[in-house]
């Protein structure tokens, strides 16, 4: 990710956390700029068996309240490791996060070690045991000693009732910094974070409002980007910042604003979403984390329009991305996966002097795929899709990510050669996003000329 900046984050110093004497302040909110530290506990996320969604979500949520994450630090779950973590963090942070370990089986130790780090004992707290007896009691299961077991919490913590599981999370504050330790699975973690955490640190902190604004472009890269729009991001105005944010075929440009008064934020953040995108009309597609597959089935809905799909390189991939969204056989009629020139030839009648003359990666080719599959499958519009993914099958004519891509509609065929990379995953990938993006312009581009008839 490239991001530039004009903030400072405050520092919060070099100071010791104390191991006792917790106090819970209920008075009036604290109103400097905290900033925040996750610990994420487990050995299967260091070996790769499981991937920490959790610090992601969580970091987005701190960002919107006004608490950045200075750093997410993953760690195995022995008691020398945890507290290490612990003390570094508390040194730097005021709100340190730590998932995972909280679990009924004897190699979940993190309770145990948050205990004796805060000079705690564990307590059986009496609306937890009655949370796990009306669940279990709802599975009509026994309760065994480990489930009974998750009703322990170090007595001098502040609890906070898990909605979805048994292992509560645990509030701490020391020193002047607050710990929160919930469990690993993400539903409940979730469950904990949007009933307890977030309201109790809104609470606690009068943190200024930070806002952000995400603009989707497709079809140009992050440095060609960057120098187009050069000029605008240096005259961003103080407390703003933009981010670039990359993946194979799009970039998010995310619009940062910070300040007192909310509603002046917003309207600073609409102005310059407004300002960006008028200097790159061309490759934006959408707006806040809208799909390019979202945004197309938005224009087929709206104006009654059907699509089909006729694809060999991406293997389908366009069909399921269109496919996921909920209500997509209402202008989705189906796909034709034709990996071979056999199946090129017999389901979707293309001529094998056209494939024996241009080849299968060809715009010839592609476009009797798009042409026939529309005629065949009786839609208003189909995309097709062919190329070398790679990493082998590519020559000097036609190296290893050619992608020919065609969109067949009322108006007729039209065709467009894409150089997708030599990674035969992102070329998959980066193609059946070119695939969409040449949906959306050619149904935008006939709505308009249509406009201008009539």
């Amino acid at each position: 990710m490239r991001a530039q900046s004009k903030d400072k984050v405050p520092s919060t110093g070099n100071r010791q956390p104390a191991t006792g004497n917790l106090h819970f302040s209920t008075g009036t909110p604290h109103s400097f700029n905290p900033t925040s530290e996750i610990i994420t506990i487990g050995d299967e996320i260091l070996i790769g068996q499981t991937i920490d969604t959790n610090s992601a979500w969580i970091g987005e949520k701190l960002s919107l309240m006004g608490i950045p994450v200075l750093r997410i630090i993953s760690i195995s779950d022995h008691p020398d490791e945890i507290r290490s973590a612990l003390r570094d963090s508390m040194s730097r942070s005021r709100v340190v996060l730590v998932t995972g370990g909280l679990g009924p089986t004897n190699d979940d130790r993190t309770k145990a070690t948050l205990a004796e780090f805060f000079n705690s004992r564990l307590v059986v707290d009496p609306d937890v045991i009655g949370d796990i007896e009306k669940l279990w009691g709802r599975r009509n299961i026994p309760i065994s000693k480990v489930n009974r077991d998750q009703a322990l919490v170090p007595h001098n913590c502040t609890v906070i009732r898990n909605p979805n599981g048994t292992a509560p999370g645990m509030w701490f504050e020391s020193a002047g910094t607050i710990v929160i330790a919930m469990p690993g699975v993400p539903f409940e973690m979730k469950g904990i974070m949007d009933g307890g955490v977030l309201p109790k640190l809104a609470a606690f902190f009068n943190a200024p409002p930070v806002l952000h604004k995400t603009i989707m472009t497709t079809g140009i890269g992050e440095s060609a980007m960057a120098a187009i729009i050069e000029k605008w991001e240096s005259a961003l105005p103080e407390n703003f910042s933009l981010a670039y944010l990359p993946s194979p075929g799009m970039v998010k440009l995310r619009i940062t604003g910070r300040g007192e008064d909310t509603g002046i934020v917003r309207e600073k953040l609409e102005t310059l979403t407004d300002q960006l995108s008028t200097l790159i009309p061309e490759w934006v597609y959408g707006y806040e984390d809208q799909s390019i597959e979202e945004v197309v089935a938005e224009l087929l809905t709206q104006r009654g329009l059907t699509v089909c799909t006729a694809e060999s390189c991406t293997g389908g991939l366009i069909a399921s991305r269109i496919t996921q969204l909920p209500g997509s056989s209402a202008y989705y009629k189906g796909s034709i996966v034709a990996y071979s020139n056999e199946v090129k030839q017999t389901q979707l009648e293309v001529s094998a002097s056209q494939l024996q003359r241009f080849g299968a990666v060809s715009s010839e080719v592609v476009g009797e795929m798009a042409s026939h599959a529309r005629r065949l499958l009786k839609t208003d519009y189909s995309v097709a899709v062919s190329g070398i993914a790679g990493p082998d099958g590519g020559t000097p004519e036609k190296p290893v990510g050619t992608v020919w891509i065609a969109v067949s509609g009322p108006g007729g065929t039209v065709s467009e050669r894409f150089f997708m990379g030599e990674h035969r995953g992102r070329n998959i990938l980066k193609a059946s996003q070119s695939a969409l993006n040449m949906l959306r312009l050619r149904v935008l581009k006939d709505a308009t000329d249509r406009e201008k008839i009539f």
